[in-house]
C-alpha cells in the first residue's frame, strides 16, 4: 500500500485535531438533522408541484388554447381549402413544438396535413417516413371520438429518434358530405423534457417522470422503475386519476436512504417524482462540520508549518513531474515541468521529461506528413537505416481529383481555397481510413490512396462511391462552391512499393502501370463519376450496395488499344 510522504508528516497532527472536533460535530448533527429534514421535504414537494404546474402551463398556454383558436379559424365556412391549409401552416409556424397539423374526415384514411419541415427532415435522416409517423390514423381519431378524449394528449415515443410526441384532437363544427371533421395536432414534447432536465434541483437531486406502468418518460430509453417504492406508490394513483401529492422516506435496493415526493399534472398521465438522498439533504450539516474543522485547523496549521514547508519542498517537484507525465500519457506533448530549480536528481529528471515531451511532440507532428505504409516500413527496419528499393505488391489504387478547382481558386482568396480544400480532404480521408485504405499523398487538389489485403478491390470501390456521394452532398451544402465536383479513377494490379530518391532525402511511394492507369482514369472521369477498369470490376463481382455499368472503352495515353472501363455508383 502506497503511503505518501506528505501524509506521514501530517498524520500525527491530524489525529490530535480530529478527535475533539468529531465529538463537537456529533452533537451539532443530532440537533440540526430534524430541522434539515423538514426543509428538504418542503423543497421536494415544492419542486414536484412547480414542474407539474409548468407541464400544465405548457400544455394549456402553448398548445391547447392556441390550437383551439386555430380550430375556430379553420371552422370558418367562408374559407376555402387553400385558405384552410394556409391557416394551418401559419398556425403551426407560430406554435413552438407543434410538428404536424391535420384535418381528418370521418371514415377517410387520407387527411389534409401540414408538417414542420425541420422535424420531417430529421425523421427522414433516421430512415422514417414523416407522413407515416406524424399522421394520425382514422382509427385513432375514431377512438378519441368514441372515448370523448378530445383535448387530452395521447403520448408516444419515436424509438428511432427518442422524441416524445403528444397527439391532440379537437372536434370541429364543419362537415364534409355530412362527415365529422377533426383537427389533430402532433406536438414535440422536447420543451417539457428541457423544463425538468434543466431544473436547478437536478444538481443535487433527481427528477423522474413516470407513467402508470412505472416506466420513465421523456427520456431516450425508458426503463421500468418499480424497484423504487415511491414509484410503486404513485402508479395506482396515476391509473385512478387521483391528483393527491405525497411525500415519503424509503430505502432503495442498493441501500441508499432517500426522501421523495410526487405530484400529478392535470393534463398528462404521469407522476413527477422528486428524490433526494439523505446525504445531499443533510449537506448543510457536512458544511457545518467543515467550518468547524477549518476553525480548529488554524491551531493545527500553526503547529505543523515547519512540516508543511519541508514536505512541499521535497514532494512538490515530484508531483509536478507526475502530473506532466500523466499529461504526456494523454497525448499533451506541449506539457512541461516548470519552476523546478533543484540541482539534484529531481532537477535532472525534470529536464529529461521536458526533452522527451518535445521529441514525442515532434514525432507526432511528423507522422501527419507520412502514410501508414511509410510508418510501417520505418518501424519494420528494427533500428537499421532506411535503404532505397522496393517490393512488388498487389494493390488497388484510387485517385480522386476535384473538378472546377482551378476556376474556383481564381475567384476566391488563397485562404478560402486552402480552407475549402482541407474540408474536402477531411471528408475523403475519413472515408478512406474507414474502408481500410492508406492515403499515400495529396497533390494539389488530388488525393492518392492505396488499398491492400483481402477484398481490397471491393473496399476501394465502396470507398470511391461513398466519397462521390459524400462530397456531392457536402458541396451542395456549400452553395458558393456548387460548381465543384469530384472525379475518381481506380485500378488494381501489381505495383512497386518502396523508398525512392536520394540517399539523404527519400520518399516512400508506389510506382507502376497500375498507378498510371488509375491516374489516367481519374483524369477521364466526369464530375461525380467513379471509373474502374476490368481487373477491379472482376474482383468486385456483384455487390448488393453498388451498381456497376459498362461504359464505352476509352483511349488512354501510353496504351495502344482502347481500355474497357466501368462506372460505379450506389444503388438507389
Amino acid at each position: 500500500m502506497r503511503f505518501p510522504l506528505t501524509l506521514k508528516f501530517f498524520l500525527f497532527a491530524a489525529l490530535v485535531a480530529i478527535v475533539p472536533l468529531a465529538l463537537v460535530g456529533e452533537n451539532l448533527v443530532r440537533i440540526a438533522r430534524d430541522e434539515l429534514k423538514s426543509a428538504a421535504n418542503e423543497d421536494l414537494t415544492g419542486v414536484a408541484a412547480q414542474i407539474r404546474g409548468e407541464f400544465d402551463g405548457f400544455y394549456e398556454g402553448r398548445w391547447l388554447t392556441p390550437l383551439s383558436v386555430i380550430r375556430s379559424g379553420v371552422d370558418n365556412p367562408e374559407l376555402d381549402v387553400t385558405q384552410k391549409v394556409s391557416l394551418l401552416t401559419q398556425g403551426m409556424e407560430q406554435l413552438p413544438g407543434v410538428v404536424a397539423l391535420q384535418l381528418s374526415v370521418q371514415g377517410a384514411d387520407f387527411p389534409l396535413m401540414v408538417t414542420d419541415q425541420a422535424f420531417a427532415n430529421r425523421l427522414t435522416e433516421n430512415g422514417l417516413d414523416p407522413m407515416e409517423v406524424l399522421r394520425a390514423s382514422g382509427e385513432l381519431v375514431s377512438n378519441i371520438e368514441s372515448t370523448g378524449q378530445y383535448g387530452r394528449p395521447l403520448i408516444s415515443q419515436i424509438d428511432a429518434t427518442g422524441d416524445w410526441l403528444a397527439t391532440l384532437a379537437l372536434p370541429m363544427d364543419s362537415r364534409i358530405a355530412g362527415r365529422q371533421l377533426t383537427l389533430v395536432a402532433k406536438i414535440d414534447l422536447a420543451a417539457l423534457r428541457t423544463s425538468f432536465e434543466s431544473h436547478p434541483f437536478r444538481q443535487r437531486g433527481e427528477i423522474t417522470i413516470v407513467d402508470h406502468a412505472g416506466r420513465s418518460a421523456l427520456v431516450d430509453t425508458p426503463r421500468v422503475m418499480t424497484e423504487r417504492s415511491i414509484v410503486s406508490s404513485a402508479m395506482p394513483l396515476i391509473v385512478a386519476g387521483a391528483r393527491a401529492d405525497a411525500l415519503e422516506s424509503y430505502v432503495r435496493p442498493d441501500g441508499t436512504v432517500m426522501l421523495g415526493a410526487y405530484a400529478f399534472p392535470d393534463w398528462f398521465p404521469w407522476a413527477v417524482v422528486t428524490e433526494l438522498s439523505e446525504k445531499n439533504a443533510y449537506a448543510v450539516i457536512y458544511e457545518m462540520m467543515r467550518s468547524i474543522l477549518i476553525v480548529g485547523a488554524f491551531g493545527f496549521a500553526a503547529a505543523s508549518a515547519a512540516a508543511l514547508i519541508f514536505s512541499r519542498g521535497l514532494t512538490g517537484p515530484i508531483l509536478k513531474i507526475g502530473r506532466v507525465a500523466e499529461q504526456i500519457g494523454r497525448g499533451e506533448f506541449s506539457a512541461r515541468v516548470e519552476n523546478v530549480r533543484a540541482r539534484d536528481e529531481i532537477g535532472d529528471l525534470s529536464k529529461r521529461i521536458n526533452e522527451m515531451a518535445g521529441q514525442l511532440g515532434e514525432r507526432l507532428e511528423l507522422m501527419k506528413f507520412v502514410s501508414n505504409e511509410t510508418m510501417t516500413a520505418i518501424q519494420a527496419r528494427d533500428g537499421e537505416s532506411m535503404s532505397r528499393g522496393g517490393e512488388r505488391r498487389a494493390v488497388t489504387m484510387l485517385f480522386s481529383d476535384i473538378r472546377g478547382y482551378t476556376a474556383f481558386s481564381e475567384t476566391v482568396s488563397p485562404e478560402e481555397v486552402i480552407l475549402v480544400l482541407n474540408q474536402y480532404f477531411e471528408v475523403q480521408t475519413e472515408i478512406v481510413e474507414r474502408h481500410g485504405g492508406d492515403i499515400d499523398k495529396f497533390v494539389g487538389d488530388e488525393l492518392m490512396a492505396m488499398f491492400t489485403g483481402e477484398d481490397k478491390e471491393l473496399r476501394a470501390t465502396r470507398c470511391a462511391v461513398e466519397i462521390a456521394e459524400a462530397l456531392a452532398a457536402f458541396m451542395k451544402s456549400r452553395q458558393a462552391n456548387a460548381a465543384l465536383a469530384v472525379g475518381i479513377g481506380m485500378a488494381s494490379g501489381e505495383v512497386v512499393l518502396g523508398a525512392m530518391g536520394a540517399r539523404d532525402r527519400m520518399d516512400y511511394t508506389v510506382l507502376g502501370s497500375t498507378v498510371n492507369l488509375a491516374a489516367r482514369l481519374c483524369s477521364k472521369a466526369e464530375p461525380g463519376q467513379v471509373l474502374l477498369e476490368e481487373a477491379t470490376r472482376q474482383a468486385v463481382g456483384e455487390d448488393p450496395a453498388i451498381s456497376i455499368e459498362t461504359l464505352p472503352p476509352v483511349a488512354l495515353k501510353g496504351i495502344a488499344a482502347p481500355v474497357p472501363i466501368y462506372g460505379a455508383h450506389l444503388k438507389s
